[in-house]
């Protein structure tokens, strides 16, 4: 898999665990080794202009997916082709006000929001409540799978 991780905003981030998680999270779904992925932090200068020019919403955001290929998630005997996944954008600043808020670490809210972004280059959404349930669910089950791999070392 082809992950890249590119920090362009002013906060220091973990950006080895993004890595991880990201390559988790694509196993996870089954989805080919030969995909590709791009994960982008930025400043909130920046992501306002990103949300207010996609999303016609004023103010930066947490996160946003660009998908590329459409691809979906595959099976074991079955995974989903190689392809260009999309980009995602995180905002640390945003990130870290939603953390305080949560009360669990930056890192935590960027390996969520980094989880949340992969679901939905894999089409994933939560606009009504039994696709919320499914989303948030296995975004859940990988968050979890995730820190047991981490607390185990890898």
């Amino acid at each position: 898999m082809s992950i890249e991780v590119n920090n362009e905003s002013s906060v220091n981030v973990d950006e080895g665990a993004l890595l991880r998680l990201a390559n988790h999270a694509l196993g996870a779904m089954h989805v080919s080794p030969e995909a590709d992925l791009n994960i982008m932090l930025v400043d909130e200068g920046a992501m306002e202009q990103l949300h207010l020019q996609w999303m016609d919403e004023p103010g930066p955001t947490d996160v946003l997916s660009f998908p590329m290929d459409e691809l979906r998630p595959g099976t074991e005997d079955n995974p989903a082709p190689a392809g260009l996944l999309g980009d995602i954008v995180l905002c640390p600043q945003v990130a870290e006000l939603q953390a305080e808020k949560a009360g669990h670490s930056t890192l935590d809210e960027l390996l969520l929001l980094t989880t949340h972004g992969v679901l939905h280059l894999l089409g994933f959404d939560h606009a009504e409540p039994d696709e919320e349930r499914e989303m948030f669910g296995i975004q859940r089950d990988i968050l979890l799978s995730f820190a047991t791999i981490e607390r185990r070392g890898g």
